[in-house]
């Protein structure tokens, strides 16, 4: 065989690697949205927002339930079929990862931001 059939050959195995992780990897991304996109999606999202403390929040039958405005103030109940967070209630920001149904954000990861211990302090003088 000539090195220009191997060259050939070599060339098309990588496209058709190439062709098969590409797919693949898109589909697996997942991408920020706020709970009116959400709402047009079929495949997994994260929204981005905050805990509405003045709202219900329950935890039964192992599974969470509190109400989030994502950050165009567009408010949604969130349902996780889990425990609450440890540090949701000193949470600064929530993110969900999951799918509309029905009018509810069926979570299927919560997290977490909560105030960093290295912030700086203000100094009172």
């Amino acid at each position: 065989m000539s090195n220009k059939v191997k060259t050939i050959i070599g060339i098309l195995i990588i496209v058709a690697v190439i062709a098969a992780i590409v797919p693949t990897f898109l589909s697996n991304k997942i991408e920020y949205v706020n709970f009116e996109d959400a709402k047009k999606k079929t495949k997994t999202v994260e929204v981005k927002g905050k805990w509405v403390k003045d709202k219900e929040s329950k935890f039964e039958s192992n599974k969470f339930s509190f109400y989030m405005q994502d950050d165009f103030n567009t408010e949604m109940k969130v349902v996780y079929d889990g425990a609450k967070p440890n540090n949701f209630e000193v949470a600064e920001g929530v993110v969900v990862k999951g799918k509309v149904k029905d009018g509810v954000f069926i979570a299927n990861d919560i997290l977490t931001k909560c105030p960093s211990k290295y912030e700086a302090k203000e100094m009172n003088n």
